[in-house]
This record gives C-alpha cells, sequence and structure tokens, in this order.
C-alpha cells in the first residue's frame, strides 16, 4: 500500500501495518484533521490486498489523550448545530470505518486511552494492553453524554452492559488489570513486550486465512442485528463463500500431507 501519512506514522511488512498516533509531547492526542484522515485511511483499506492486518498504537508511553482540548473542544464551543452534528457524524464515521474494513484491527494500548482514544482501542477487534494504562471514557467528565462514537452499543458488548455502564456514566479510568479481567483487553504485556506482542498478532493473522477472516470480522459486526435463525442463515452462506476458496482447499490437501498450510487469502 502506497500511503504517505499527514498526521501519523505508518509502516507495513509482511502484511501488517502499524498505525502509530504521533504527538506524544501531548499524549497523542487527535484533531479534526487526524479524525478526518484516519477514516479516509480505514475506508480506503477495504479495497487493499496488501495488508492483511493493522496494529495501532501511540507513540512514547501513551495510546491516545483522545481530542485535543485547544484545537478541537475550544473551537466546539463556538459551532452552531449543524456544525456540531457535522462534527460528531465525521467521529462516527472514522468507527463504521473501523468496522468497516476487513483487515483484524489491534490496537495495542499502553499509558492513557482516554475519550476518542478508548474509542479507538474499543472498536479495534482485539486489545492488548499494559498493567499500569489507564482506560477512561470520560466524555461525561466534560459534560457530554457517555453516547460517543458508538460508545453505548460497543462498550455493552465487551464488557457487559452494567460494567459499560459505570465506565459510561463515571468516566472513571479502568486499570490494565481490571480492562483485562472485564475483558476489554485480550491481554496484558509488559511495556517494552507491547507492541512486539501486538505485531506477532498481527502477523499470525496475516499469515492466516485473510478472506475467512475478513469474512468473520464482517458476520461478527452482521451478526449484532440478526435474531439467532438468521445469524445461522447468513453464516450458512458466509462458510459456503469460504468453502469455495483456494485457501480452503489448501488447508485439506495440507493436513492429508500432514503439513503446516500457506494461505494465500483467495
Amino acid at each position: 500500500m502506497q500511503y504517505t501519512p499527514q498526521h501519523f506514522l505508518f509502516e507495513a511488512s509482511g502484511g501488517v501495518a502499524t498505525l502509530t498516533l504521533n504527538r506524544p509531547e501531548r499524549k497523542n492526542p487527535l484533531t479534526f484533521a487526524s479524525y478526518a484522515e484516519l477514516r479516509d485511511l480505514f475506508r480506503a483499506l477495504a479495497y487493499d490486498n496488501d495488508i492483511k492486518a493493522m496494529v495501532l498504537t501511540g507513540a512514547g508511553d501513551n495510546f491516545c489523550s483522545g481530542g485535543d482540548v485547544h484545537d478541537i473542544i475550544g473551537p466546539l464551543t463556538k459551532l452552531d448545530m449543524p456544525g456540531l452534528l457535522a462534527f460528531t457524524r465525521m467521529t462516527g464515521d472514522l468507527v463504521k470505518a473501523m468496522r468497516a474494513c476487513p483487515q483484524p484491527l489491534i490496537a495495542a494500548v499502553d499509558g492513557v486511552c482516554a475519550g476518542a482514544g478508548a474509542i479507538l482501542a474499543l472498536a479495534s477487534d482485539i486489545r492488548i494492553g499494559t498493567a499500569r494504562s489507564k482506560t477512561a471514557f470520560l466524555f461525561t467528565r466534560v459534560g457530554l453524554a457517555g453516547a460517543d462514537m458508538g460508545a453505548c452499543s460497543l462498550l455493552p458488548r465487551v464488557i457487559g452492559q452494567g460494567r459499560a455502564a459505570e465506565l459510561l456514566y463515571t468516566g472513571r479510568s479502568m486499570s490494565g488489570t481490571e480492562a483485562e479481567r472485564w475483558g476489554f483487553f485480550n491481554s496484558v504485556q509488559e511495556p517494552e513486550a507491547l507492541l512486539d506482542a501486538a505485531r506477532d498478532y498481527a502477523q499470525a493473522l496475516a499469515d492466516g486465512p485473510t478472506f475467512a477472516h475478513g469474512m468473520t470480522k464482517k458476520m461478527l459486526q452482521q451478526e449484532w442485528n440478526m435474531g439467532v435463525d438468521e445469524a445461522i442463515e447468513a453464516e450458512a452462506q458466509a462458510q459456503a463463500i469460504c468453502m469455495a476458496t483456494q485457501d480452503f482447499h489448501r488447508a485439506y490437501h495440507a493436513f492429508v500431507a500432514k503439513q503446516k498450510p500457506e494461505f494465500e487469502g483467495n
């Protein structure tokens, strides 16, 4: 993927891309422009065949402190309702783009993970953290609803309704160990091992049946709005499509030959 970022770092190798929010002196906050660029990047990933998985992380010792107080919060207080709605829809579109891209997204979370930063982690497919990380959906602490960028839909599905309600009402920080215990983090690593662990996880997915991974992600998203019978039928169709791929045949022949399959994503 030929891509030159404007507001963050981006590198790709072996089918794995690493996107690094790169304003460490401010704990990697987002701006109007970086929101939009992230949205556009994730939309473009839906049409990219080279990137198979992505790691999302932050520079320095923090993940993301959310919207920049000076570049976003201050200007928002001066906008009229149409302007405010345009902004909130744009930030929501970023989450939609993350959920719609077929590549698995792995968030590597250290230090501060707050506000919109917590949403970026939440919208990822896998989250790996550290014990010292602090995740906070702090919207109510600035007089806003906890309902932001899909938080009231996504968070209960990850950690449960009661726990989500507590975090969204209070805006308190959730420690890394608590986040792992509650199921927000899939695992907790030492800070110095975090990025390597996330990249290793992403590489393992990139080396796997990537068409099938994309189908799995799509079904995880779509089945939220289905009844059980409808979901079973949808999965029957999805699995039949995967059975028609060469990766399925490669896996069978490798099994018969007692070899490890080499998937090609088709």
